[in-house]
This record gives structure tokens, sequence and C-alpha cells, in this order.
């Protein structure tokens, strides 16, 4: 019999002043030639520090640049254009550059270092990256990161909406888990218990983290170590299954739909409480975390539309045919029709109470 091998990171280092040690992580696991992506301005907010620190450890910066762009031509020739010195592939920045550094580094078969300044959704720990396909948003296949570092106390500097987003997505595995064993129920897919174990232990280890604010660094630590533990979930399911559902499906959609959707995380956390009511699981836990942090807060102030969300669980299954969530099923999709329409917490977001 022949066991199972997962991907993990090598290097995962997560914590107050964690960026002042990336010079060490890198030479102590034996890395002398790096390239460095940033995202748009950070060089001038604390990048020039960075690449000090990292040069003071004798590591040679072949190149530094900042990206804003995360089309597959674009990113196919700035990976051919690497050094082939380079031993190694930094992305330093939010959603953006980390998915352009991670499939650079898939594309040339180098380690990627993945260092997130923001909480805003798990893809920083994802073996995945979301990318412009034919001038459409495509997920496309790379590779897990060999290393993940997050200074807390740069994420707490970023604007809040990219807390509340990271909130919104990480509380959304009790969704996608149920749909996943409702998928497996019906013959769709096959359920992986290590990976349901790993998805479930770490959305319940962050949703009874006690803090007083949201920029606490024990609240910052657990939804940053929870996110990450969500992306080695979906590698030994092989696939996106126990972080991603029907909450995601909607949040794709509106995607499509909408000239300038939310984050990603703050769609994500709104679908999640509708599909916890559909599903009749832990929507009371869902809406707990929501008031406790200010998610709902945050976002009853985003002149949302509901009509939007309506179009949106209607589009759904088109999203993912293949797939067999709830919203697959008519009942479900009439039945969160119902709740996005009736509910008491979700008039209060769309502003209509």
């Amino acid at each position: 019999m022949s066991g199972s091998h997962i991907a993990i990171p090598t290097i995962l280092k997560v914590g107050k002043g964690a960026m002042d040690n990336l010079g060490m992580y890198l030479k102590d696991n034996g890395f002398d030639n790096a390239v460095i992506y940033f995202g748009n301005g950070l060089i001038d907010l604390f990048g020039r520090g960075i690449i000090e620190n990292i040069e003071k450890s004798g590591i040679n910066i072949l190149e530094y640049k900042e990206l804003d762009t995360v089309d597959i031509s674009d990113i196919i020739n700035l990976a051919f254009d690497i050094d082939s010195k380079a031993q190694v592939i930094l992305g330093i920045g939010g959603g953006k550059v980390i998915d352009t550094a991670k499939y650079a580094a898939y594309l040339r078969k180098l380690p990627f270092i993945s260092i997130p300044t923001s909480a805003s959704s798990d893809g920083f720990s994802s073996a995945t990256a979301s990318l412009i396909v034919n001038g459409r948003r495509t997920s496309v296949p790379a590779k897990m990161a060999y290393g993940i570092v997050v200074d807390t106390d740069i994420l707490k500097s970023a604007p809040e909406r990219f807390i509340y987003s990271g909130i919104g997505d990480m509380v959304a595995k009790i969704t996608a888990l149920y749909d996943w064993v409702f998928e497996a129920e019906k013959g769709y897919s096959e359920l992986n218990d290590f990976s349901v174990m790993i998805a479930k232990k770490a959305v319940n280890s962050f949703v009874r983290t006690p803090f007083e604010t949201i920029k606490d660094d024990l609240f910052l630590r657990e939804l940053v170590d929870s996110l990450a533990m969500s992306g080695i979930a979906n590698e030994i399911a092989g696939g996106s299954t126990p972080t991603s559902g029907s909450e995601h499906l909607i949040s794709h959609a509106l995607d499509k739909m909408l000239e300038q959707p939310q984050l990603h995380g703050v769609q994500v956390g709104i679908a999640t409480y509708i599909m916890a009511r559909v599903q009749d699981h832990r929507y009371v836990r869902v809406n707990k975390v929501f008031e406790r942090t200010g998610f709902w807060d945050f976002v009853s102030t985003l002149g949302l539309n509901r009509e939007d969300y309506e179009k949106a669980i209607d589009m759904a299954p088109t999203i993912k045919p293949h797939r067999h969530t709830y919203l697959h099923e008519e009942q479900y999709r009439e039945l969160a029709k119902k709740v996005l329409r009736e509910d008491e917490v979700l008039k209060r977001v769309f502003g209509e109470d």
C-alpha cells in the first residue's frame, strides 16, 4: 500500500515583528539568491526596510519590483524573465501580488514564500491562484507555499475591512463543510475525513478565540493560523471542497454580475449566514461571531442591494456545474431567497429594518 503525501509549508512564522527576521528565515533554509515582488506602493511604505534586512543576512536580491497584474500572459512573461540564479520567490502584499508570485514560482519550479500584508482570505496559504485568463477571473493550479511569514503588526496597520473580509472567509468553512457532506451523501463527491477534521478544527479554534478588539495580537494570529490550516485542508482534499461551498458560489456570481464587487470575504461572510440558515446548521454561532467582531456593523454601511444577492443565488449552480451544493437544488435556492427577504439580521444588513 502506498501512503498519502501532502505538501505543507516548511516555514510558518506568524506573530508580532515576524518580518524583522525574514532574512534569517531565508538564510536558515539555505537560500542565497532571491526575487521579491511587492504589492502596489509597498516599497516606499516598508519595502526598503525589508530589502535592507534581507541583504544584511547575506542574501543577494536579484530583482525586486512592484506588481499590479493578475493577467496570466503577463505572469508567464514575468516568470521566464527571472534570473536563472534565483532560488526563491517572495510575494509581499495583498491577494494580487501573492497570486502572481505564487504562479510565477510554480511555472519556474521555485519555492515561494507567501508574505500577506492583510488577512483578507485564505489565498495566501492555498495551492491555487486566482488569475485573469482570456479576460475572465479563473482559479488555476499553483503550489503550496514553501513558507508563510505574517507580521501581525503589519496586519494591524491595514484597513479594518481586510480583517472583516478574513473573518467572513474563515467562518465560511462552517457552511462549506456542510455542503461537502451533503454532496457526498448525494454521491457527487467523496469525503476525506482527515481534511474535514483539519478544516473543522481550524474554524472551531477561530470562532472560540477570546478578544477585546479584532486588532488583538491573539485574534489576528488565530485568524491567520486558521486560514493557513484551511489551505492544508484543501491540499489534503486535492481541491477546495473543504473550504468553499455554496457561500463561495454566491460570491463568485456577484463578482461576475457587479461592476464593483465587495471584498471576497465580505461577500462570502454574508452568504455564509444565508446558507447556515438554509442548512439549519450553526447559524446562531455565525451570527454571534459577526455581531461580536463588528462584521455586521461594517457590512450594514456598504449600501448593499438585496436583489443582487437574489440573482447571485439563482446564478450560483452555473458557477461550478460539476459540484452539488445545497444551491444546486431548486428547493434550497428558493429557501435561500426567502431567508434573504425575511430574516431580521439580513434586513439590517441591507438597510431594510
